[in-house]
């Protein structure tokens, strides 16, 4: 297994791709070491969004200032099911199947304890991971939690079904054609994702087009959209015994459609009332702060991650 080293890198290509077999699927991922030097502390393993394009990708630019910034903690970085590199089943994905995706890339190719970092409405994936194999999981990171209303009501498995079946379609998929458009997509990113519109930038651009190049993409991101990933995890929050440090960004946002909105003030409180041993930051942008915000997620994150190094 020969890493890839990212450290004073501007492009990744395939060729650092490497893979494993799961459930008779193949797999894709990627391990960065620093440049010039042994890699040292608990490793980082990123867990990337679900949404049109996104995969592994994601957290190039993380990955890149990490190691900018002097950092030495080899980071795994793989795709999940349906996304980037890896296999795409035409299936209905939820987050225990992803998280039985990582729990076998822990056990065969990882093989040590490592430090979770999931972006976004990853979250429950994370959870369902720290359920299955919590013995190999130091401490967990939190990009851009969900808001409170998202984490704690469970969608109806009726709505569910109806939603799936609704894009799972001609319907679907001829959303999915237009969804994959620089147009589309940068009026999304700029809405939902982004504080500032300068931000939505040609890489990003760039790189969603690429990765829903693939039609076979919109079964990962229509089984997010569908709410499989919806219920109440409070019980899953109150039994987390690790660490775990959630980031917010200042201006944060939701997709709920919930009359109230709630700051991230409030975002964090309800989060760090739940977590054991939780703690919370702020900083600037938005939804997307490994991208958006990569110098100020970096040091944000930096001093938690290298208690334990």
């Amino acid at each position: 297994m020969q890493p890839s080293a990212v450290a004073n890198t501007t492009n990744l290509t395939a060729s650092s791709s490497q893979f494993y077999n799961w459930q008779n699927y193949r797999c894709a991922y990627e391990v960065y070491q620093p440049i010039n030097t042994t890699p040292e502390g608990i490793p980082l393993l990123l867990i990337h969004p679900i949404g049109v394009g996104l995969s592994r990708q994601f957290w190039q630019r993380f990955c890149r200032k990490w190691y900018n910034t002097g950092e030495r903690n080899s980071i795994y970085n793989p795709d999940l099911l349906g996304c980037g590199e890896s296999d795409m089943p035409h299936i209905a994905y939820t987050p225990s199947d992803w998280a039985e995706q990582l729990q076998y890339f822990l056990q065969t190719v990882v093989r040590k304890p490592v430090i979770v970092v999931v972006q976004g409405g990853l979250l429950p994936v994370a959870f369902a991971l720290v359920q299955k194999e919590s013995n190999l999981i130091a401490r967990l990171v939190l990009s851009g939690p969900p808001a409170w209303a998202l984490m704690t009501n469970k969608s109806p498995k009726w709505q569910q079904k109806v939603l799936w079946n609704l894009l799972d379609s001609p319907f679907g998929s001829a959303f999915y054609r237009y969804a994959r458009t620089p147009k589309f997509l940068h009026s999304f990113s700029t809405r939902q994702l982004f504080a500032s519109e300068n931000s939505v930038d040609t890489e990003w651009l760039n790189t969603l087009v690429a990765g829903a190049e693939n039609p076979a993409s919109r079964h990962a991101v229509f089984s997010f959209l569908a709410g499989f990933w919806r219920q109440d995890y409070i019980s899953f929050l109150t039994s987390i015994q690790q660490p775990t440090l959630a980031v917010v960004g200042e201006t944060a946002s939701s997709i709920s459609q919930e009359r109230k909105k709630q700051t991230p003030d409030e975002r964090l409180a309800h989060y760090l009332a739940c977590l054991p041993q939780g703690r919370g930051i702020k900083i600037i942008g938005r939804n997307v702060l490994p991208y958006e915000s990569t110098a100020e997620f970096v040091t944000a994150i930096t001093p938690f991650i290298n208690e334990v190094s």
